[in-house]
């Protein structure tokens, strides 16, 4: 058991070096390989589910560790506070994990198990936002720079390369675990990539923003002075910009304090300024309160004034979860957010525009509503600086440039203190204002009208592959409910009598 606790201990470990800072994507293909094996030679149910539940903790651990300075700091919960809650959300987040253990070692042992294993780790990892209220880094967004396995994102998103990744990692147990020929043999599916069209490289943008990166503190006391001077600080920057050349949109981040465009004045007046300045329209964060005064975390574009409204709110950051009612909840705005209802396209050089917010980003199914509505580029605000100097950074933007591949479109990324970035349809990063930089940038972007399968087909290939699980789980099972047929009694073989005279008594035992 020591050995098997040690394998399912690896692929945490393994997993955990996939993603920012240590970026060694190319373990992903055997990522999951050392948990398959010990999961190959374990046959108890709950054995099988721990094993999985190890590397869950490991791999949420090592990755989503700056979690707990965030509640320690931004939520007031203390070092004490802070680390006890993350140790419960490492907690929930491994029962996937564990579950994948529990299902996969049932799978194991027969011959499509490559298949239904590495579908079995993608449909799970689908489940993670609506079950966890929190989806972060995926298998398949290791694949990022890896330009043959990042050809199925347009088609199946990101889970389809985690399937590729996970499928690879199945074949080469199978044959550790020395499983009949046939079982690796479906590594050959690995090779799909190569007949599908390659992604769209040297695009040439056609329009230009001017970016807005103004390193604001996030932890700051909100009186009219700073508030003041930071709205003066966007003018400046935004202006700062324009000396560049002209653009056809001014992009601000969320707002990393208490900015409300429909209560001041002076905000108004700023964003007017700007706008007039550019000949253009600026995006920019806002909170916006309902007739209720309940507060939406928003995105506005002046002066046409319309508003989207953050749809998917950031657990502990703008609303607290009823599980962990007992946690403070990060943003100074009182009150937790409420999300909004619908989708809302801002018009941008004659074309429409999609805006996501933060951590949307990690909501990969949502953001590609954008696109189907009609969105040829994306714009994405955020606010990270509640990440410290952490590697969130990073593994947030590899979640921004993961949605540009799968719906084929530009992103246009501003944030309060990094990472500033334009990507293009094929997830490279074109543009960038390295972090913590106090700055603005004229940037070139473009416009894609097509839909890619994923944009319009969304989950098909998660729903496709829910259903084949199934039917694997039962027919792995199948043997154990048939009925046994019953046999039919056979008769006892006879001894053929001996031929002896009628009055011929028995020999003796011994004699001749």
């Amino acid at each position: 058991m020591s050995i098997r606790i040690l394998l399912a201990l690896l692929t945490g470990l393994l997993l955990v070096l996939l993603y920012p800072p240590f970026g060694f994507a190319l373990l992903a293909p055997l990522s999951l390989t050392p948990l398959c094996l010990a999961l190959g030679r374990e046959f108890r149910p709950v054995a099988r589910f721990a094993l999985g539940f190890i590397s869950g903790l490991v791999l949420w651990a090592g990755v989503c560790w700056w979690i707990a300075p965030v509640l320690a700091v931004h939520g007031g919960m203390g070092d004490f506070g802070g680390w006890g809650t993350f140790a419960l959300f490492c907690l929930l987040k491994s029962i996937h994990c564990g579950l994948f253990g529990l299902l996969a070692g049932v799978l194991i042992k027969h011959w499509f198990a490559p298949p239904a294993i590495a579908l079995l780790w993608a449909v799970l990892e689908r489940t993670q936002e609506p079950l966890t209220l929190f989806g972060w880094l995926m298998l398949g967004d290791a694949g990022i720079d890896m330009g043959l396995p990042l050809r199925v994102a347009p088609f199946a998103g990101v889970y389809g390369i985690s399937f590729l990744f996970a499928l690879t990692a199945a074949c080469f147990a199978a044959i550790l675990l020395k499983r009949p020929r046939q079982h690796a043999l479906w590594a050959l599916l690995t090779l799909l990539p190569v007949l599908l069209p390659a992604l769209p490289v040297a695009l040439r943008p056609a329009a230009h923003a001017a970016l807005v990166q103004p390193n604001l503190p996030t932890a700051h006391e909100a009186n009219p002075d700073s508030y003041a001077e930071s709205k003066a600080h966007f003018a400046r920057l935004s202006l700062d910009a324009l000396r560049e050349g002209p653009v056809d949109v001014v992009v601000w981040p969320e707002t990393p304090g208490p900015m409300f465009y429909d209560e001041d004045p002076d905000l108004r007046a700023r964003v007017r300024e700007v706008s007039t300045a550019a000949n253009a329209p600026v995006i920019l964060g806002t909170i916006w309160r309902d007739r209720s005064g309940a507060p939406r975390n928003s995105a506005l574009i002046a002066p046409a004034a319309l508003r989207y409204d953050k749809m998917f709110l950031v657990p502990f950051g703008e609303y607290v979860p009823s599980l962990f009612s007992f946690v403070n909840q990060v943003s100074d705005e009182a009150g937790a957010y409420i999300p909004g209802e619908q989708i809302t396209l801002m018009p941008i050089g004659g074309r429409k525009a999609g805006t996501f917010i933060c951590y949307e980003s990690a909501v990969g199914h949502h953001v590609r509503n954008f696109a189907r509505e009609g969105a040829s580029v994306f714009f994405n605000i955020s606010n990270d600086g509640y990440f410290f100097r952490t590697p969130a950074r990073e593994q947030h933007l590899q979640l921004v440039r993961m949605r540009a591949v799968e719906n084929r479109r530009w992103i246009v990324r501003a944030t309060n203190n990094g990472i500033t970035a334009v990507i293009d349809p094929a997830g490279a990063v074109r543009e960038q204002i390295p972090p913590f930089d106090r700055r603005s940038v004229r940037a070139g972007f473009g416009y894609v009208e097509e839909l890619t399968i994923f944009t319009v087909g969304g989950d098909w290939f998660i729903v496709g592959g829910a259903l084949a699980v199934c039917a694997a789980l039962i027919a792995s099972q199948w043997p154990s409910y048939r009925k046994p047929r019953p046999r039919k009694p056979q008769p006892s073989p006879q001894r053929k009598p001996e031929n002896r005279p009628e009055n011929d008594p028995p020999r003796a035992r011994g004699s001749a």
